[in-house]
């Protein structure tokens, strides 16, 4: 009699053995936060200079489908800014143009893995990823002047609203990332990550600098000498004569401000075990 429950009792252990081992993992998704360094291009870093970057973090979720495919979205933070002093540019230098602005960003991305990803399989634990994707993001660039920060937009140093018909710039536009990165699961829990994200925005204002000077004159005076508007839509006499005089070329409109953060990341999986179906 006990060899024969001795016996029944090793036989239902391989039994349920067998049966957790028909447990198929399943990457569900994953949620994480990054942290890096941002930049900006555009008017000011017109030869695309990676000389001033700036920081960068944020927080996602991603939802997988499959070993390859995944859908993502994300809100993040960079702070971006540049300065004409940085240029190797003479008449960029002599404009003197400068701003700081915060970006807070939200994305729906696809991300797309070059490689099978399965956290459970060192076989198959890392990969190279692109992503792309369009979003919406906020900024509001400032300077500074004798050392107080102004606001630039509500200035309109560029004539939005009152000159040959050009609008105010809003304080929200379109992204669209395009990125590449890499990916590494640790443990089945934890993954680690790298991205470059590039991300070409539709508007030319990032900097509050796109076209052309209005001019000195277009700008209200105070009792005590120039408007605010009027010094911060020219910074030239700073460093010289000033040069911003109406129809000069101040920025260049036909092509939009960008932005591109480089982030380390790190995500925890969100998992679930199923069996797998058969196969003929």
């Amino acid at each position: 009699m006990k060899k024969i429950i001795s016996l029944l009792i090793i036989t239902l252990a391989f039994s349920f053995s067998g049966f957790a081992q028909m447990d198929e993992y399943v990457q569900e998704g994953e949620f994480g936060i990054t942290a890096g360094l941002s930049h900006y291009f555009g008017d000011l870093d017109n030869s695309y200079a990676l000389n001033r970057p700036k920081v960068a973090f944020g927080a996602f979720f991603r939802k997988q489908f499959g070993n390859y495919t995944a859908v993502r979205l994300s809100g993040n933070y960079a702070l971006l800014g540049y300065s004409d002093k940085y240029s190797k540019n003479e008449y960029d230098q002599r404009r003197n143009l400068s701003f700081n602005t915060n970006i807070f960003e939200v994305t729906a991305q696809g991300d797309f893995n070059f490689f099978k990803f399965i956290p459970t399989d060192r076989d198959h634990c890392f990969t190279p990823y692109a992503t792309v994707g369009i979003g919406f993001f906020s900024y509001d660039p400032y300077a500074f002047y004798q050392g107080q920060k102004v606001y630039l937009r509500p200035l309109h140093t560029e004539g939005e609203t009152f000159y040959k018909g050009r609008k105010e710039y809003g304080s929200v536009a379109m992204c669209f990332p395009i990125g590449f990165g890499f990916k590494y699961a640790i443990n089945d829990k934890i993954n680690l990550s790298f991205e470059v994200t590039q991300r070409f925005t539709s508007t030319d204002y990032i900097d509050d600098v796109s076209t052309t000077y209005v001019g000195i004159d277009k700008f209200p005076s105070t009792a005590g000498g120039k408007s605010i508007a009027g010094i911060m839509q020219d910074r030239s006499y700073e460093t010289g004569t000033p040069i911003g005089i109406e129809g000069r070329q101040r920025g260049f409109s036909k092509q939009k401000d960008q932005y591109a953060t480089a982030v380390f990341g790190i995500a925890f999986n969100i998992t679930s075990y199923r069996c797998p179906s058969a196969k003929p």
